[in-house]
């Protein structure tokens, strides 16, 4: 019999038969709550026999075994060691795949030497649901306290004799489902695969670039990576390089040509498969083998031990969906080994795939802007919270994990020892100091506080002099330094110093408003627009982030231009730049379209959640919007970004932001969104972030852009100035390339 597991107790315990004297009998109420008591040793009458069968089984139904076994007699103690009892129980509970045990206290019978408490337990099993049977426990007074005769009956009257239970599992389980995008097209599912890799020592020298361009077609690598990679494995080796997995499904062509070449690895398997090398890794996650030190609790939840279970993002938060409601049939078989009845058979129920809100096509193309980079990017609808794009870069191919896919033991080691940790999900999970985009919550606070005004003035030099001690430098200054082309903003109102993101406008605002006694206008500010606590989104692992008090003049300052201890989530800026963009809404982001199996009602549907607002006033509102444009319109040429995105047809808003580190580079910040009103194009929220990279407008702008052209015209319209076509950098290098570095006839800005 396929897929049996079962528990068979060495030794048996026989109930010692009660005297013939007569027994007083106690009924009580049906029992629905259980209570821990101690017993009184001090008690001179005859203590209640039903206290000590109340601790044993509260004992029972906390798996706590030990207790259980410190209440029986010596006698039973002297038959079972306290190890084979505890195991006893634990294999039942792990046999049944037991949720939880209830009992209900009927009646009690005693007499000064015995009792006889009758109950009645009902085993809810995650496979077969709920058994419910009546039965007896009986008691002997030792030492002056009822102590419990062990029987196999205490567990159900079934098991008494030496029988034991064995649930078949095996012919109940469905199979895993899978997780689609919104339209429907496969992100993961289960399929005939090939791990293809090459062995560099076994090429034929002639035939080489086009084995190069065929791999690059299937497998979505660049041919001089393949390229590059081949030159750098050792000579002589039979050096095996792994180069991904494909689906058998719309390529048997390629991979026959591929299968008769010389030095080319092609290895079958049939597994959970992530397509092109995992779409959304980080949201859609991906599943692995039950752990040795996880046996017990899945066979508890009514896994078998071979199976594979979700790990991160949607996988392991959909695992209920994902994994189906399993089945199975648990039977009594006496101690020969043939079965003596069915306690109780459940069919299993069908899995239900997940569609998210991604774009396939669209989260690809936000990948690749990324792929060069340590970053996040996030995208969603900006006026109902649906995520389209979400990318932490560097990716991880989840197929990796799949231990039959020839390639996993090369590519898992790549993973974990990377040490940029590409499993971290750097959209939700990344805390980082915002750096000049929080300039727009400081206005925020500004204008809130009735002190200021959009046309509020400020002289924007290169120095901040206002503590005494202490001078601070503009972005300009530096510019100045570098590239001797930058003079000071000068005079600007609120409005333009947020378009020109003059940091001493902003250090004065943070500075003056903490000497009001105003001291935590914008952290509080900060957090009412949702910095510095979770988001909520369902299926993803993230972090809060952390928006402190200021409790100094400098702290007041550092926060007031996104630096200090200031830590926030790029999902988090995406959320609340689609706030600014919507008119002030803030939405609970969301990656999960409908959950539904192919011939039932979804379980769940989307449905946009608002969870607060943004605490302005309209006409605040829309002097930040105004700024927000001003940092893109072309007809100012003050603005931070306007020279990124001359020649963009779709009307923009957004900001700049470069983030000081604890290293030499900055991160690099945009954050904005769209108000193009395009018919079948919902307008979108981006952020943008990348790691120790430079200036915000030299690197997160482009890649704004990148992501704008190709959410409304489905490819990108414009180079980076660091291509030398699309995707390709200028000078092409391996695929281990160093970031890729500004050129110099860029104009440095926040």
């Amino acid at each position: 019999m396929i897929g049996l597991i079962f528990f068979i107790l060495g030794t048996t315990v026989r109930c010692a038969q009660i005297p013939g004297s007569p027994l007083q009998e106690t009924s009580y109420p049906l029992r629905s709550t259980v209570t821990s008591v101690l017993l009184d040793q001090e008690q001179t009458d005859l203590p209640d026999a039903k206290v000590v069968a109340q601790a044993y089984l509260d004992a029972w139904v906390s798996d706590e075994y030990s207790a259980m076994y410190d209440l029986l007699t010596s006698v039973s103690k002297a038959a079972i060691s306290a190890e084979e009892f505890s195991d006893h129980y634990a294999g039942i509970a792990l046999v049944a795949a037991l949720r939880e045990v209830s009992y209900e206290i009927q009646s009690v019978l005693m007499n000064p030497d015995i009792a006889q408490v009758k109950y009645r337990v009902t085993l809810s099993s995650m496979l077969v649901g709920d058994i419910s049977r009546d039965t007896l426990m009986n008691l002997s007074l030792e030492d002056g306290q009822w102590r419990v005769q062990w029987d196999d009956m205490l567990v159900i009257p079934e098991l008494q004799g030496g029988n034991y239970l064995l649930m078949e599992r095996g012919s109940y389980i469905p199979s895993r489902a899978n997780i689609y995008d919104r339209f429907g097209r496969a992100l993961v599912a289960q399929s005939d695969a090939i791990a293809l890799g090459l062995y560099p020592d076994r090429l034929n020298d002639e035939e080489t670039e086009q084995l190069f361009e065929d791999l690059s077609e299937i497998t979505g690598r660049k041919v001089d990576t393949i390229r590059n990679l081949v030159e750098s494995a050792p000579v002589g080796a039979d050096w095996y390089i792994p180069l991904g997995e494909v689906s058998i499904e719309g390529n048997s062509s390629m991979i026959e040509k591929l299968s008769n070449t010389p030095g080319v690895g092609v290895s079958s398997y049939k597994s959970r498969y992530y397509f092109d090398g995992g779409i959304a890794p980080h949201v859609v996650g991906y599943v692995s083998a039950i752990q040795p030190e996880e046996v017990e609790e899945y066979q508890r939840l009514g896994y078998q031990q071979d199976e594979r279970v979700g790990r991160i993002g949607l996988e392991k938060w959909g695992e209920k969906y994902l994994a189906g409601q399993r089945g199975g049939a648990l039977y009594v078989f006496n101690a020969q080994g043939k079965p003596v009845t069915l306690l109780a058979e459940a069919d299993a129920q069908p899995s239900q795939a997940i569609y998210t809100t991604l774009d396939r096509d669209f989260q690809s193309a936000a990948q690749e802007a990324l792929s060069s980079f340590r970053g996040a990017i996030v995208v969603l609808e900006r006026d109902n919270g649906r995520a389209l794009a979400m990318v932490s870069s560097p990716g991880f191919n989840p197929n990796a994990f799949e231990p039959i896919n020839l390639n996993s033991k090369n590519s898992l080691y790549e993973i974990i020892s990377d040490p940029d940790n590409p499993l971290l999900n750097r959209a939700t999970q990344g805390q980082y100091p915002l750096g000049s985009v929080f300039k727009i919550i400081t206005m925020a606070a500004a204008l809130e506080s009735e002190v200021y005004t959009p046309d509020t003035t400020y002289q924007c030099g290169y120095f901040f002099e206002e503590i005494p001690g202490v001078r601070l430098y503009d972005w300009t200054y530096d510019s100045f330094l570098q590239k001797g082309n930058t003079i000071p903003s000068g005079l600007l109102t609120l409005s333009q110093g947020l378009m020109r993101s003059c940091n001493p406008f902003f250090w004065h605002i943070g500075l003056d408003l903490f000497t009001r006694e105003m001291k935590t206008e914008v952290s509080t500010m900060a957090r009412n627009f949702g910095l510095g606590s979770l988001t909520g989104i369902e299926g993803l692992e993230e972090e809060p982030g952390n928006i402190p008090d200021p409790t100094s003049e400098m702290d007041a300052v550092n926060m007031a231009i996104g630096q200090g201890d200031i830590l926030v989530t790029p999902l988090q800026v995406a959320n609340f730049i689609a706030a600014i963009g919507n008119g002030g809404k803030i939405y609970l982001p969301q990656v999960v379209e409908k959950i539904a199996s192919l011939d039932s009602t979804p379980v769940y549907e989307f449905e946009p959640k608002l969870i607060g607002k943004l605490p302005l006033h309209p006409n605040h509102l829309t002097a930040i919007q105004e700024a927000l444009v001003g940092v893109i319109r072309n007809e100012d040429p003050r603005g931070t970004a306007w020279h990124v995105f001359t020649g963009l047809d779709i009307p923009i808003a957004g900001k700049t932001g470069t983030a000081q580190t604890n290293t030499n580079l900055p991160h690099a910040w945009f954050a904005g969104y769209t108000f193009a009103e395009h018919e079948g194009y919902p307008d979108i929220a981006v952020a943008v972030l990348v790691e120790n990279i430079g200036e915000g407008s030299d690197y997160a702008a482009p890649i704004f852009r990148r992501i704008v052209e190709n959410y409304f015209s489905g490819q990108p319209q414009k180079l980076y100035w660091w291509e030398s076509e699309f995707n390709i950098t200028v000078t092409p290098t391996s695929g281990n390339q160093e970031t890729p570095q500004p050129n110099l006839g860029v104009t440095s800005v926040p």
